[in-house]
């Protein structure tokens, strides 16, 4: 089971998060592509820090919210850097549908371009070979692990929301399979819940308010000793923002991070001085749960994996690029990861010999 985390020891791991490192031009350009606020604002932050720290060296985009449908947007998008001859990276978090597509183009048009993928949406089979190198939360322990922490927080239950798209995907199916044969083993019941899809027709506001109205009702039927599990990323603040006021158990997000929802959920204004800053938002979090009488019924992970993903990702280009940093050494990516970002993740390779990478990072229960 992993360590869980007091609020004083989980500042003290993540101070690296925002260290100020001194800006520096680099002699390549590196093309970032993220989503927008509303996808993922910590991704879309991590992305502004990064053209901040590197001023005139790192293109910035944003793919559109309906990726789904826009998909030859994003390929273009993507294709795009390879144009500029300067350009010898290109780092993409979230690697939406079409990032495989775009890729494959860039190979054959500039094959010297360094390909970075995180938090992809295809299958490991489908995008590892086109992408040097990929990162994902390890949906494969992640599995085991939640329901570990939901029964370690008093669960009962387990209600796991998602829709068919999500659930034809590879690792988000096995992770939910792991859940299920973890919490059978611990005692608890998963309970599958069918959302709509945000890229649906009633869109991503017609998921929201089905969370918002039917985890009030969940809770009437099965008690609070029910914790909720999602599997995306625009359900987050919902189901926090419904957890906290039902008083059930909110174990963490599809995507872990204590920026992911959180705020909005907790209507905590972060001034612009402290975007980013981990150590302002874990304290900000543990003082609105306890106003609320909600202690030790929220949880998240120490580390912003997407914004960990974005900073990494781009640093491990530059090191590769400048210093000939080899993707395939596990435990040289790991402490390159931790160098870039000051937070310690635990890597696990999807295949033995693949550069798909699977992390893991501590948990903080509020």
């Amino acid at each position: 089971m992993k360590r869980r985390l007091s609020v004083a020891l989980a500042l003290l791991l993540v101070f690296g998060l925002i260290g100020v490192a001194q800006a520096q031009a680099l002699p390549f350009k590196i093309g970032l592509i993220t989503g927008t606020v509303s996808q993922g604002e910590e991704e879309y932050q991590a992305a502004l820090k990064m053209v901040a720290r590197y001023p005139g060296s790192i293109t910035h985009v944003t793919y559109p919210d309906n990726f789904m449908n826009e998909q030859e947007t994003v390929i273009g998008q993507i294709v795009q850097f390879a144009m500029d001859p300067e350009v010898k990276a290109i780092v993409v978090c979230q690697a939406v549908p079409g990032t495989t597509a775009a890729f494959k183009t860039v190979r054959d048009i500039r094959p010297d371009i360094v390909l970075i993928a995180g938090v992809p949406h295809e299958d490991p089979a489908v995008i590892g070979p086109v992408a040097d190198i990929a990162m994902e939360t390890d949906q494969l322990r992640r599995g085991p692990a939640i329901a570990q922490l939901a029964a370690e927080m008093g669960a009962k239950k387990i209600l796991h929301y998602s829709f068919p798209r999500h659930m034809s995907m590879e690792l988000l199916a096995v992770r939910f399979q792991n859940m299920k044969e973890e919490a059978e083993r611990l005692g608890l019941e998963v309970i599958e819940v069918t959302a709509p899809d945000p890229m649906g027709d009633a869109g991503l506001p017609g998921t929201q308010q089905f969370i918002l109205e039917d985890i009030p009702r969940q809770a009437a039927i099965h008690g609070t000793d029910i914790a909720f599990f999602g599997t995306n990323c625009g359900m987050m603040e919902p189901a926090i923002r419904a957890s906290l006021e039902a008083g059930i158990i909110f174990p963490e997000q599809c995507c872990p991070s204590p920026f992911h929802g959180y705020p909005g959920a907790l209507g905590i204004e972060v001034p612009e001085e402290y975007k980013g800053d981990v150590p302002y938002i874990l304290e900000q979090i543990k003082a609105k749960v306890a106003e609320m009488g909600r202690s030790g019924r929220m949880a998240t992970w120490v580390a912003p994996v997407n914004m960990v993903f974005v900073e990494a990702g781009v640093d491990l280009a530059i090191r590769h690029i400048q210093e000939g940093l080899d993707f395939s050494d596990m435990a040289a990516v790991e402490e390159a990861i931790y160098e870039a970002t000051g937070v310690r993740m635990s890597l696990n390779r999807y295949l033995d010999d693949s550069n798909f990478y699977l992390v893991l990072a501590e948990s903080i229960i509020f």
